[in-house]
């Protein structure tokens, strides 16, 4: 069974920026939020994905994970199926000490919010964070994007 072994984090600085080897934009939603398993679709970089994830362990850094390319027609007609609550980030992706950070700099009713994510190989693998890492919010449910895009960061203030 494939699973994802993730940390998250928020930022302190836009430093990352100056870093990152590549930046692309990212729109998806979400067909299915439920709390035991969430069906998302996605267009990245003009390639369409369709996402199954499970439900988090209760520390929140691992979970089933199944996700498929897509054709961008399906894609596109899925995003028809959605529930209400698109996101769009732009993402960033940084190698630092052999590790890929994603970065995450969220549009629109998640403007003003930038989460990063390091993907582990085992939940007690160590890494180095890199300066403009901040506050850990790995397993804080607010912050996975099915509940952004039902309770969106701008209405957190």
């Amino acid at each position: 069974m494939p699973v994802e072994i993730e940390r998250k984090f928020l930022t302190i600085s836009h430093d990352f920026k100056k870093e990152a080897s590549i930046s692309y934009m990212i729109k998806q939603g979400f067909l299915n939020r439920d709390a035991e398993r969430t069906v998302r679709v996605r267009i990245k970089n003009n390639k369409g994905f369709l996402t199954i994830k499970g439900k988090s362990t209760t520390n929140g850094l691992t979970r089933y994970e199944w996700e498929k390319e897509i054709s961008l027609t399906d894609a596109e007609a899925l995003f028809k199926l959605c529930e209400k609550g698109v996101i769009k980030k732009r993402r960033f992706e940084v190698n630092y000490e052999k590790h890929l950070f994603e970065i995450d700099e969220f549009f629109e009713d998640n403007e003003g919010l930038i989460l990063a994510e390091v993907e582990l190989s085992s939940e007690d693998e160590s890494f180095k964070k890199p300066h403009w890492l901040g506050e850990e919010v790995t397993g804080d449910a607010k912050y996975y994007n099915s509940m952004l895009s039902k309770n969106p960061y701008k209405n957190w203030k």
